[in-house]
C-alpha cells in the first residue's frame, strides 16, 4: 500500500511540474519579424558597443535561420572622396536572436 501511495504522490508531482512548465513556455513567437529582430540587436549593441558606432552600421540586416534570427551591420568607410564605401576592410556587428523567446543567444564584433 505504502508502495502505491508513493507511485501515485509522485506521479502527481511530476504532472504539477510538467503543468507549471507548459505554463511559464512561450505562448507565441516573440519575434516574428527582421524588424523586431534589429531592435532587439540595437538593444543589446549599444551598451556594449555605443550608440553612435552602432548606428552606423545602420542598415542592420536580419535573416532568418531554423528558429534563430541572425542580424549584422552594414559596413561603411571612407572612399577617398569625401563619400562613403561599401567596399572596404573592417567589421560589423553580428548578432544571433532566438525567434521563439527573444533570448540573445551571440553577440560579437567582427574586425
Amino acid at each position: 500500500m505504502k508502495l502505491v501511495t508513493a507511485i501515485a504522490v509522485a506521479l502527481v508531482l511530476t504532472s504539477l511540474s510538467l503543468a507549471q512548465d507548459a505554463a511559464n513556455a512561450p505562448k507565441s513567437v516573440r519575434v516574428p519579424d527582421a524588424e523586431t529582430a534589429v531592435k532587439i540587436a540595437e538593444a543589446a549593441l549599444i551598451p556594449v558597443y555605443g550608440k553612435k558606432h552602432i548606428e552606423a552600421e545602420r542598415p542592420f540586416n536580419a535573416t532568418l535561420t531554423g528558429d534563430v534570427w541572425t542580424v549584422a551591420g552594414t559596413l561603411r568607410c571612407p572612399d577617398g572622396k569625401g563619400g562613403i564605401t561599401t567596399d572596404c576592410l573592417g567589421g560589423v556587428a553580428l548578432v544571433r536572436i532566438s525567434k521563439k523567446t527573444g533570448r540573445v543567444l551571440y553577440m560579437q564584433h567582427t574586425m
